[in-house]
């Protein structure tokens, strides 16, 4: 197998190449380190890396498949973690054990943490290769990637554009062929912010799918863990790793038993137990509440900036992914935000009070940038009332959006409300509350889903043109967000797949990738 052929394979079939030996753990590693020191240095994808570690994991894969092979158990299901040799790097604001970690933040020395966080637990029993840590914005604030202690994150599709943030550097690996996934996480669009910049697949899973344990908590919920990946069944894979509960958790669902009702016939057979959801994506397609199709609300109107500008080929990309619902059988209807845009700002506590939790000292505030100090400063200044209020007030918004939303099944929207942006122009130091602002209008969608806790992902469904400062055109992607009921994620999944096979994206490679 030649290397190009091995950059191109998402991690499903990487897997299966490694499992009958097409490949071994050290060559795909070898090719994959090659890959980060060259090309992942021009898209300011990685934060470190980690050849000690990933050598000593690539080398127990390669004895593991040797040995399997050797007595005739590669074969035999749940012989062998299902990725194992497939390298996976970390979000730089995730604990690895041994792998020094800063949070994007020159206000911080680099620590070497003695435990990994629950998620990378997980994702070392699926056998994957932590190849290193991907970069990621100071404490993973904005929706851009340009930290102080590094490069910016650039999408592959053109290097003057942003990979977008706060996974920016996990998606800058993926587009860039470097990794066939990397981890991310998502507190307000963070997974499916780079996944639209980059074309890729971003799922936020459903609050209490993927749980923060044993060592990390919930706080108010907006977070939670995922990937990014080329392949929905990759994306739906990689849930089925990650959607493992902790004790103690807070929120609940964190297993494969479905919770949402249009999702509890994809993950159950006919006698009841829980299937995964990599084995939902080739169920039909659930009826909806109102037949034997399911009703799909557009949404093109922004959410949380009513008065941002959307890019016409983002609101395109959104009408002809409705098109294609429609011709697969479904009912497809026009559905008005939510709630009115001024609702939303009273939850500004919430993530000016997360910026404040950091365990910055105080000699060290100085140095960080300056959108963080503002934060922060806002977030001294929130009282404890002020604060219970909005914690209050996302419950309720939940309530109000799934009364309004009661309609429909799916709601299918742009991701963002312009396509990638050109790096530097949206870090605005000189004025962080104009940076925060231009952020809520290139965003206008995403925050939705962590404020109500439901399923979102984001799919590499449009494209559109743009000039570069130069004047030089070219062609980057756009996304297109569906999101669904708390619990619903395998229907997002199976929707996903149909979308998938209708349009598919997978030959797509962009140009500046060798």
């Amino acid at each position: 197998m030649g290397l190009p052929d091995l950059h191109d394979l998402d991690a499903t079939a990487l897997a299966e190449a490694l499992r009958v030996g097409d490949v071994s753990p050290t060559e795909v590693l070898a090719a994959t380190l090659e890959a980060a020191e060259q090309t992942g240095a021009a898209l300011g994808a990685f934060a470190v890396l980690a050849p000690g570690l990933s050598s000593a994991q690539a080398e127990a894969a390669e004895a593991a498949l040797v040995a399997a092979r050797r007595d005739r158990t590669a074969d035999v299901p749940g012989a062998l973690p299902p990725f194992l040799g497939v390298p996976c790097p970390v979000k730089d604001l995730t604990m690895v054990a041994g792998v020094p970690m800063r949070a994007g933040s020159g206000a911080l020395d680099p620590f070497l943490p003695a435990v990994d966080d629950g998620v990378v637990t997980l994702l070392r029993a699926a056998g994957t290769v932590l190849v290193g840590k991907t970069s990621t914005p100071e404490l993973g604030l904005p929706c851009y990637t340009e930290p102080d202690t590094g490069p910016p994150a650039r999408t592959p599709w053109d290097l003057a554009r942003s990979a977008g943030g706060s996974s920016g550097g996990a998606a800058a690996a993926v587009a860039g062929r470097v990794v066939p996934v990397a981890h991310g996480s998502d507190g307000g669009g963070s997974l499916r912010i780079p996944a639209s910049a980059c074309g890729l697949v971003g799922l936020k899973p459903s609050r209490g799918r993927v749980s923060p344990g044993p060592s990390g908590v919930d706080g108010a919920g907006l977070a939670t863990h995922g990937v990014l990946t080329r392949s929905v069944r990759d994306t739906a894979a990689f849930l089925d790793v990650l959607a493992r509960p902790w004790p103690g958790d807070t929120f609940t669902g964190g297993d494969v038993a479905p919770s949402g009702t249009r999702s509890r016939e994809l993950l159950t057979g006919a006698d009841g137990p829980p299937r995964s959801f990599v084995a939902a994506l080739g169920a039909t397609v659930p009826h909806g509440s109102r037949g034997r199709t399911l009703r799909v609300g557009l949404l093109l109107d922004p959410v949380i900036a009513a008065d941002g500008p959307v890019h016409p080929a983002c609101a395109a990309a959104a009408r002809t992914v409705a098109v294609l619902l429609a011709d697969a059988g479904h009912e497809v209807v026009e559905v008005a935000p939510p709630f009115p845009a001024e609702r939303w700002d009273a939850f500004a506590a919430l993530w000016s009070v997360g910026a404040l939790q950091a365990p910055v000292p105080a000699d060290r505030e100085r140095l960080l940038v300056p959108l963080t100090r503002w934060l922060r400063e806002r977030g001294r200044a929130v009282t404890g009332l002020e604060h219970a209020t909005a914690l209050a007030g996302v419950q309720a918004l939940a309530r109000e959006v799934a009364a309004a939303w009661a309609g429909v099944d799916v709601v299918v929207s742009p991701t963002l409300a312009q396509p990638p942006a050109l790096v530097g122009t949206q870090r605005l130091d000189d004025d962080p509350a104009a940076d925060f602002a231009a952020q809520t209008a290139f965003t206008p969608w995403t925050s939705l889903y962590n404020l109500t806790g439901r399923p979102a992902i984001s799919l590499p469904l449009g494209e559109a043109r743009v000039e570069d400062a130069d004047g030089t055109a070219r062609t980057v992607p756009v996304g297109v967000m569906l999101g669904a009921a708390h619990g619903d994620d395998a229907l997002l999944l199976c929707l996903a797949a149909l979308l998938e096979q209708a349009a598919p994206w997978s030959d797509r490679r962009p140009p500046e990738v060798p």
